[in-house]
């Protein structure tokens, strides 16, 4: 807040800001609610005796360890399976932003996955936790390809998929999630959705920020023109002017400052 309030005082031109929840009248929890719902549905459902699976973005490191560390007090072996959650982790540990390789298994390549999902078969999913890609339905992910058992896992009433995200609201993901989701309720599966607070400002988020910045001039960004339209609403209760101090742009406009 410091540095932003800083940033202000020097004198900012232009803020494109994102406007995804600009419309959602509240201030965004923090990741520490989205770490004690997980931890209200993977420590608090009657799941010992059963296979439980958690999805999320593979990009979210926070949420990931959060993941491990109840993965760890439940006492199951925490397997990561997917290619671009193999992508992430391992920038991450390149960084050293995380250091999961001593508490995690990665698994990316298509004969590995289907060698460690016949183990997990073997051995017992009760005593396995896997977290794979496909929180959006995507159908080559790893969670609608085990829905559609084109790989060796199945699944039994009352084994437990936990959705750690939001569905983005395109057209195309709400119908891929909600096929998935028919899928996997189809095999008797417990379904968790919205375990997940968004990485997204909302609108009083957007607010604290336009005050510490002060720009002299917005353009919302990353929205559908309702949510560009809540931003240009917002801004013109804190002075600015449609038109002239807040912006909407089009693909290919021009802004003359």
């Amino acid at each position: 807040f410091t540095r932003l309030k800083e940033l202000g005082e020097e004198g900012v031109s232009l803020l494109i800001v994102e406007s995804l929840y600009a419309h959602e009248f509240k201030k965004m929890p923090s990741e520490s609610v989205a770490k004690q719902m997980l931890k209200d549905v993977m420590l608090g459902v009657h799941a010992e005796q059963r296979g439980m699976i958690v999805t999320t973005f593979s990009s979210h490191l926070a949420r990931l360890k959060s993941i491990i560390e109840l993965g760890k007090k439940l006492n199951r072996k925490i397997v990561f399976i997917g290619r671009s959650l193999s992508k992430y982790v391992s920038a991450g540990e390149r960084i050293n932003i995380v250091n999961f390789e001593k508490d995690i298994k990665i698994v990316k390549h298509r004969d590995k996955v289907e060698r460690i999902l016949k183990q997990i078969m073997k051995e017992g999913k009760h005593k396995y936790l896997v977290v794979c890609t496909g929180h959006q339905g995507e159908p080559k992910a790893v969670l609608s390809r085990l829905a559609r058992k084109e790989l060796p896992y199945s699944f039994s009433q009352g084994d437990v998929v936990i959705f750690s995200c939001s569905v983005i609201p395109v057209e195309l993901n709400k119908n891929n999630r909600d096929i998935l989701e028919r899928k996997l309720r189809s095999n008797g599966v417990r379904i968790f959705r919205d375990i997940h607070v968004s990485g997204h400002a909302a609108r009083e988020d957007h607010r604290d920020l336009i005050e510490m910045l002060k720009p002299k001039h917005i353009i919302p960004s990353h929205g559908d023109p309702g949510k560009a339209k809540a931003m240009v609403e917002l801004a013109e209760e804190m002075g600015y002017k449609d038109g002239k101090t807040v912006h909407v742009m089009t693909d290919g406009k021009r802004l003359n400052l």
